[in-house]
Order: structure tokens, then sequence, then C-alpha cells
């Protein structure tokens, strides 16, 4: 091997490794996850029910399929039949039965999606609104409001020819400075926008993935079982620009007692500033 293939294969192979990094740092699984509300349960239980009539089909169809090509192979004296042969009863019966599957499949979803857009009876709202590259957490009612960027420990690692390994890095992209913290078996209602282009909020354990447009609010709610405290991720997952890999969700789940006090603790430590301010406003000029 020569010597000028070095660097080109050295590169190759950094830029493998690299991208591989941030799945090395994420439980993943090949299905859905049942999630942490009770919408998401039964999204999960819809996406259970089609797959197991996908496997059903599938095996049939080839199962029917293999064995009518054994069967009925041209070396065991099979002739083909030149006349169109008409089966009153196995017309009906390969029309019924997708009908039935079909109509299995679509009661439950339609039943989910209604039960998705009902936003009433909400007990906290909180509007989200997408940047170029972050998030911003507006609690209506409470007057608390913040940004959530990616933490500063994957931000400086993700910088090119930083020399830092993200291998050390804890959930490395996908960690934010400032979480969305919410309170466990309350309703919260979501008003999803964005700033300058399209984002995507997406918290898979949430079964939410809404759009961020600009000049348009989505909606979407959740309730979070009250024994799911912890912490949840997810990502933007429309490309919004050059750092859209860079721009996660973090949603701190909490005990009703625990976010009432989180809630006190911004108020608080909001108060010094707006007194500061106001003071400043007020101050005769020297």
């Amino acid at each position: 091997m020569t010597h000028r293939h070095v660097p080109v294969l050295t590169t190759t192979l950094a830029a493998v490794l690299g991208g591989a990094a941030p799945a090395a740092h994420a439980a993943w699984t090949l299905n859905m996850t049942p999630g942490i509300t009770e919408i998401s349960r039964r999204v999960y239980s819809i996406h259970m029910l089609m797959f197991w009539w996908s496997v059903a089909i599938a095996v049939f169809v080839f199962g029917w399929m293999i064995w009518s090509l054994v069967r009925y192979r041209k070396s065991a004296g099979a002739v083909p039949d030149t006349k169109l042969v008409h089966n009153t009863k196995a017309e009906v019966i390969w029309t019924v039965i997708p009908v039935v599957i079909l109509v299995s499949m679509a009661i439950p979803a339609a039943r989910t999606l209604i039960d998705m857009e009902d936003a009433s009876g909400t007990e906290l709202t909180i509007r989200i609104t997408g940047y170029q590259w972050k998030w911003q957490y507006e609690y209506v009612k409470d007057g608390v409001s913040y940004f959530s960027t990616l933490d500063r420990d994957s931000d400086a690692t993700r910088a090119l020819q930083s020399g830092l390994d993200p291998f050390k890095v804890d959930h490395y992209l996908l960690n934010v400075d400032h979480p969305l913290v919410v309170p466990a078996d309350t309703k919260v209602r979501l008003l999803i926008s964005a700033q300058d282009v399209i984002h995507s909020w997406w918290v898979p354990a949430l079964a939410i993935k809404k759009d961020a447009i600009p000049g348009y609010i989505n909606e979407a709610w959740f309730r979070i079982d009250a024994d799911k405290t912890g912490l949840y991720r997810g990502q933007c997952a429309e490309l919004c620009g050059r750092d859209h890999g860079f721009m996660p969700i973090v949603v701190d789940v909490r005990s009703k007692a625990d976010f009432a006090a989180w809630l006190k603790a911004q108020h608080a430590a909001a108060a010094p500033t707006a007194t500061a301010a106001v003071a400043a406003v007020a101050a005769p000029a020297g």
C-alpha cells in the first residue's frame, strides 16, 4: 500500500467512527416503544396490530405462492389451464377478508387520532418555538421562559478537529443545558411554532412529532403517568439547516410537588433581575 492512500483511509475511518459515536450512547431498539402516556401506549398497540396483520398476510401469501410453485410445477406433470376460470366464492372471500382487516385497523386508529387532537381540559400550557438551532419554552400562564440548547460538552466535542472523544461525553448530542420541565399526571398542552424555518418537535416517549412552522401554531398534548418521572429525549426531526443534527430535546418529568417547587425557584430567580431593571429605570440621571 502506498503512503498516499493512508491519509484517505484514516480520514474515512475517522468519519465512520465519528458518525457512529452518537449511536453508542443512545439506547435504541428496532421496534417502537410503548412510551409513558396512555396515548403513546395506544399508538404502540395499533402499530403492533398492523405489524402482526402484515406478518400474517405475508406468511399466507408467500406460503400459498411457494406451495403453488412446488405443487403445480411442470416437472410434476402440471398442465397450464388456457381458459379463464371464474370462481365467485373465491372472489367474495378475497374481497371480504381485506375489508374486515382494514376495518379492524381503522376503528382503533380513528379513535386514537380523535383523542390525540382533543386538548380540552388542559392544566398547563407551554409554547414551544423553534430557532436555528435551539428551542424556546414559555410557560404561558406562569411567566417563565427560557432557551434550550445543546449542552456545552457535546458542543465542544462536535467541533471540527476538537480532539475530544465523543464516547466520553454523557449522552453525546442528546443532552441540553435547560430541559423542558413538566409535571407528571397533568394534562399539558403544547403550542408549537417556529421563528425562522420549519423545525419538528419529536419525543418518541410521548408519541408526539409536530412540525414547528413560522407563522403557524400546531397543537399537541400529553399526560404522563404519575410513576414515569425522569428524563426523556428527542430531537428536531425536520432538516432545518446546517446544525440540524445538534438540536436535541430533553423532557424532565417531575412529580407535581417537585414541579411546583421548580416553578417557584424560577420565579424567585427572576425576581431580583426584574427588581434591578425597575430600579435602573427609576433612578435619576446622574
